[in-house]
């Protein structure tokens, strides 16, 4: 390809709206161009890139096992009704309707389609295992999008979906997608590790994330660099024992706090209760039900883990601004600041506790009545809990759950996502195939997605320096670019250039021609900034001594000379393409 037949409109400063340093990248070298919040149009030499990592994922897929098919975007909400996502992801659902007033759906991920082929399609063990996949276009109904391809309305993603007669064949499933995963991100010249995961709405009981470290990420995760431990910031653990048992008397004893409404507030003079022998009472309306939730005073909730753990679909903080939520404080007798679970709990109400305080005793928690709290409680005698799950927020310097050494969080990029899914989706749609004795089973199915188009983004997020983007070769738009100094047809730089050019092409290597007449640090600007592995200068001083200048995107410049310029770049091409 020649620079001027295609269109690289590289940008000398940052749009205003560029947030992070990738989405900045991603416009100033033309990679993409904004239609609006969310929305944006690949030029060549993005789509070149993209393309490459869809290539990569497509042999990976394919060296799993996995079967390509290509399923409909547009998809009826009938399906979506039927496993009971119509109202649980309606928050992403982009919901259409045709000339007729009958409602679709844009197709934010597709299990729903797929398990609804396989209940057509499969009836017997003999056809099973299965794994389908699909590189297509996604939507989801994003409030904020935000950097760039990271948080967008439309995207392109990989999502496959695996479908398997027992519990242990899917996990020889999940095996293989998470071993594909990590060639698949090692081949795109990207830093990423799988770290244990919360399902969220798509559900299932085994999950890991692939996160690539950056400090834009949306993701918090907690890593343990002794022992390989590492999960997300909603579903990580520590090793922290439980709130120490002490001895209390036969009975709670009641005293006045007046004004008192914050842990902080109650540790102080003259109450001095520490934070760590203080019950924080929260009511949340959890599926349109209130319910109270327990944790130490030191701790904070993770809504994520408690969703996970409870069951919930929806769950929010109770507001006293709400009149419809001021009555469940009413019923309880106090505001926020004095609430508790001792006394005054409707019996309705469920009451669910962290692991933390299981055992705990002499600790403090609101009376239910305002300006009052009551000392020497206990978990055990006192409070009536529905449940007992992990319900806390990790702390960095906390003991790591495997082996005890402090745990590290960092920020992350999410660039791909495995679920074991079971038979959640199989029971609902009917999704079943008949053993070798006659009997019917629900498939037990798995799913994995790469978010491809972030996986580009991500590629920029971690390889870039001050003077643009650093592309691996396995991914850069193109290999090699050629930069004659001289581009007279006729000159002896622009013919050995057209040379050279022609020898690569004819090897298979992607090479640009910088065939602009631009001053030389003009062109190589651009090429920096753009990104290309390698840039081949011919100049006619260094021409006259018979040498080229190769420049590694970053590293040196070697002076080769010109009938080994070929021979030279083939080897830094091979040294730079990862083996996996």
């Amino acid at each position: 390809m020649r620079w001027t037949q295609t269109f690289i409109p590289t940008l000398k400063e940052s749009p205003a709206d560029a947030e992070i340093l990738s989405h900045k990248l991603l416009l100033r070298a033309g990679l993409v161009r904004k239609l609006t919040g969310g929305l944006y149009t690949f030029l060549p030499m993005g789509l070149r890139a993209l393309r490459k990592i869809e290539k990569i994922v497509r042999e990976e897929m394919d060296r799993a096992g996995g079967i390509e098919v290509l399923m409909p975007a547009l998809q009826p909400p009938e399906i979506w009704q039927q496993s009971g996502r119509y109202e649980t992801a309606r928050d992403v659902l982009f919901k259409v309707r045709d000339s007729a007033k009958r409602e679709w759906v844009l197709g934010p991920t597709h299990e729903e389609v797929i398990t609804h082929l396989a209940a057509n399609e499969i009836n017997t063990y003999r056809q099973l295992p299965k794994n389908f996949y699909q590189i297509q276009t996604k939507f989801r109904d994003e409030i904020r999008p935000r950097f760039g391809l990271m948080r967008a309305k439309e995207f392109i993603m990989k999502d496959a979906y695996s479908f398997d007669t027992t519990d242990e064949g899917a996990m020889a499933s999940y095996k293989k997608m998470y071993d594909a995963y990590t060639r698949i991100f090692a081949r795109c010249g990207l830093q990423a590790f799988p770290v244990e995961a919360d399902t969220g709405v798509i559900g299932g009981n085994h999950s890991h994330e692939f996160v690539v470290p950056a400090e834009t990420g949306e993701d918090n995760v907690a890593f343990c660099e002794a022992c390989g431990y590492a999960a997300n910031i909603e579903k990580a653990t520590s090793g922290l024992p439980k709130t120490a048992a002490r001895d209390v008397g036969p009975e709670i004893e009641k005293f006045a706090t007046p004004g008192v409404v914050t842990i902080e507030a109650l540790s102080k003079e003259p109450y001095k209760v520490a934070a760590n022998r203080q019950i924080k009472t929260l009511v949340y309306i959890a599926d349109g039900k209130p319910v109270l939730i327990l944790i130490r005073g030191d701790d904070q909730l993770n809504e994520a883990k408690f969703k996970a753990r409870s069951g919930a679909v929806e769950a929010r903080p109770a507001d006293v601004k709400s009149e419809a939520d001021l009555a469940h404080f009413q019923k309880l007798g106090a505001m926020p600041g004095s609430l508790g679970a001792v006394k005054n709990v409707p019996s309705d109400w469920k009451v669910y506790a962290d692991e933390r305080l299981r055992g705990a005793n002499d600790m403090t928690t609101g009376a239910n009545e305002d300006g009052f709290h009551f000392r020497s409680v206990s978990m055990e005698r006192d409070v009536k809990v529905t449940d007992w799950f992990d319900l806390r927020t990790v702390n960095v310097g906390e003991p790591c759950p495997k082996c005890a050494k402090s745990l590290k969080i960092r920020r992350a990029i999410e660039v791909g996502h495995v679920f074991k899914l079971g038979t959640k989706y199989s029971e609902k749609m009917g999704a079943l195939f008949v053993d070798e004795g006659g009997k019917q089973h629900p498939a037990v199915m798995g799913c994995y997605g790469i978010g491809v188009t972030r996986t580009l983004q991500a590629v920029i997020e971690q390889s870039n320096d001050k003077d643009g983007i650093v592309w691996p070769v396995s991914v850069a738009p193109y290999t090699v670019c050629l930069t004659p100094l001289a581009v007279a047809p006729e000159s002896p730089v622009m013919q050995l250039a057209e040379k050279i050019y022609a020898e690569l092409t004819a090897k298979g290597i992607d090479v640009i021609l910088d065939d602009r007449d631009e001053r030389p640090g003009f062109k190589f600007k651009d090429s920096e900034l753009v990104g290309f592995p390698l840039r081949l200068a011919i100049g006619e001083k260094s021409l006259a001594k018979g040498e080229v200048e190769i420049k590694p995107r970053a590293g040196q410049i070697l002076a080769v000379k010109a009938e080994d310029a070929v021979a030279k770049l083939l080897e830094l091409i091979e040294a730079g393409t990862p083996k996996v």
